[in-house]
């Protein structure tokens, strides 16, 4: 068999596009390897939300270019960059063999026979390339966690993200082949099912049939026989109905757990984001949830140093994590991506210095959001899945993760992984917390 090599970058949906593109190329001899010297193609699996990013896969691929020069080997190009840069990579780097884009996963069959025949390959469309996917089999990595797409794509256009022009506009799968997958991944062992999305609470506003929402997708996965968990993201705001929050309530096997992105604290760069909602409106989001399970977690995304932004409205953004006790945030630097709204805003640019100084003080406070929201589950009881286990000093010390999605160690001479345990919550730390095995 011939050997391939993948490097992913990016977001949960881009790992697992990774998993399916390894799952097509399984069928066509090739085997998946870790060492990237060993492979015969290479594969740089790509993501645009920021430059850096993308300078990171070119860089990686310029490395591969250079040991072209001494062995036989393919390489290829995909992802998000990949559908935004289109034949201009072919240009940049012309040792490149394959470019395909995110809609052109499962042409994947027909671009290797082409590649293997000796062409140079570009393929990128505007529209999902169809197929029957349940052909194809999918390379999931370890056995505790299976990502599920439930939703592709991105309506809103917001004015600094690249998204709805790397990933198109919205398409929700079949409620059917979703849970179908998700019943396979539970026979195979799998302990979690995260359902994923740009706007994974979208789901199923493009069939327009009242009955297909990620309310009732919830519920008829919950019906699945078996010891696992469900989770989903990721949240627009306003896309979290009443509806929504009834079936996580409903369904014992859903986590409490919502990753809700508000991008800024305050209202008025939140317009020029293009956001739908402004700062009450989230948090009446907020709470709502929070009157409604008493161990939730609630996640968020905010950038720092958007087009615009004043020292008085960057404040708002500290200001909201601290009033809205979000449990942790990702954060970042404003970074222009080509093709949004906001990447004309040159003259609007806040210089690199103060967003870094911002992106500084940014995290300082999530760090505190972090240990203050942590300190809350002192005493308090959580079940856990066994992630991963260390011996240290004659103890066994494991590591596992709450519900709510909180890291949770503890000792255990028995606990295995994929076990679920009671803990009891003793300390607690800026990112995880210690408790004991309730016997």
């Amino acid at each position: 068999m011939k050997k391939v090599y993948i490097e992913t970058m990016g977001c949960q949906m881009n790992k697992s596009d990774s998993e399916r593109i390894i799952g097509i190329l399984a069928q066509f001899n090739y085997q998946e390897c870790t060492n990237p010297r060993e492979a015969d193609l290479l594969l740089v699996n790509t993501c645009s939300i920021r430059q850096l990013s993308a300078n990171k896969a070119y860089s990686q691929i310029g490395v591969w270019g250079k040991w072209k020069k001494h062995k036989p080997i393919k390489i290829g190009f995909c992802g998000c960059v990949a559908q935004q840069d289109k034949e201009n990579l072919l240009k940049r780097f012309p040792y490149l063999d394959l470019v395909f884009g995110t809609h052109n996963i499962y042409e994947l069959p027909q671009l290797i026979k082409k590649v293997e025949a000796g062409e140079q390959v570009c393929a990128i469309t505007e529209t999902p390339y169809k197929t029957d996917e349940t052909q194809y089999q999918i390379n999931r990595k370890g056995n505790l966690n299976a990502w599920i797409p439930i939703i592709e794509g991105c309506n809103n256009f917001c004015t600094y993200c690249i998204v709805p022009y790397t990933r198109g506009r919205e398409r929700s799968r079949e409620m059917n082949a979703i849970i179908q997958e998700a019943k396979k991944a539970i026979e195979q062992g799998f302990k979690e099912i995260t359902l994923l999305g740009q706007n994974v609470d979208s789901y199923g506003k493009d069939f327009k049939d009242n009955k297909t929402t990620l309310a009732n997708l919830l519920r008829e996965l919950n019906k699945i026989n078996g010891k696992f968990r469900i989770r989903f993201v990721t949240s627009y705001p306003t896309d979290i109905t009443d509806d929504l929050i009834d079936a996580v309530e409903e369904c014992e096997k859903v986590c409490k757990y919502f990753h809700i992105p508000m991008q800024s604290g305050n209202s008025e760069i939140l317009k020029k984001m293009n956001r739908r909602y402004n700062r009450e409106q989230y948090k009446n989001i907020v709470d709502k949830i929070r009157k409604r399970f008493k161990h939730v977690t609630i996640t968020s995304d905010f950038i720092a140093g958007f087009p615009g932004e004043t020292e008085e409205q960057f404040n708002d953004t500290l200001t909201a994590i601290k009033e809205l006790k979000l449990d942790y945030s990702n954060t970042a630097a404003y970074s222009p991506r080509e093709k949004t709204i906001a990447a004309k805003w040159v003259e609007k640019y806040i210089p690199e210095e103060v967003k870094k100084e911002r992106l500084e003080r940014l995290n300082n406070i999530n760090k505190q959001a972090c240990t203050e929201s942590n300190k809350r589950f002192i005493g308090e009881t959580l079940e856990v899945l066994v992630e991963d286990i260390k011996e240290k000093n004659g103890k066994r010390i494991i590591t596992s993760r709450a519900g709510n999605n909180k890291i949770v160690h503890f000792e255990s001479p028995t606990a295995q992984i994929g076990d679920f345990v009671n803990v009891k919550i003793e300390q607690a730390s800026m990112w995880c917390v210690k408790g004991s095995e309730v016997l």
